[in-house]
């Protein structure tokens, strides 16, 4: 979606990404103690690993990988390629689509190494499979969670589905 294409308003950003940032710190969390498994709502369920980049060119073949997983290509057979480019500001990542290619700009590893790991990825990848309006909108949310689904497995997608329903995103 690009900065023109904002008719609709995106009233559940906050709310998708703060339930992305519990969902990160959980896994960061059971990483951090060593844990293979993450407590979520009383149920202990493996935790996914989680890719983490160490250059734009890693992020770059990810995506490319993540776009040719035969099951990403029987879910969105149209998908176009995404390219992805350094981002100066290390606040955000974020997804544009240039008059339909889709480039996804992300802090490199010196400035944002939150930026370079797969959950984000994910998220940026997302935008590009659902151009949908507002960007952050249920289609959105069924998409992501679809994604990370496929990529990293079950348990990330069921992770993100029920945190998103806790914040409130529909």
């Amino acid at each position: 979606m690009s900065a023109d294409d904002s008719s609709a308003r995106d009233s559940q950003r906050a709310k998708v990404y703060a339930a992305e940032e519990f969902v990160r710190t959980l896994f960061d969390r059971a990483a951090e103690h060593g844990s293979t498994s993450v407590e979520f709502f009383g149920t202990q369920l493996t935790r996914p690993p989680e890719a983490r980049f160490g250059s734009l060119a890693a992020v770059q073949r990810y995506v490319d990988d993540v776009l040719a997983l035969p099951a990403v290509r029987r879910e969105w057979p149209s998908v176009e390629p995404l390219t992805v480019r350094a981002r100066r500001a290390s606040s955000a990542a974020h997804y544009e689509n240039r008059d339909g290619a889709g480039v996804m700009a992300v802090p490199d590893l010196a400035t944002a190494d939150w930026a370079m790991r797969e959950l984000v990825v994910l998220h940026e990848i997302a935008h590009h499979l659902c151009d949908a309006s507002p960007p952050h909108g249920s289609r959105y949310v069924v998409t992501l969670c679809r994604l990370a689904e496929l990529v990293m497995g079950p348990e990330a997608g069921h992770v993100l589905r029920v945190v998103y329903a806790k914040e409130g995103v529909r």
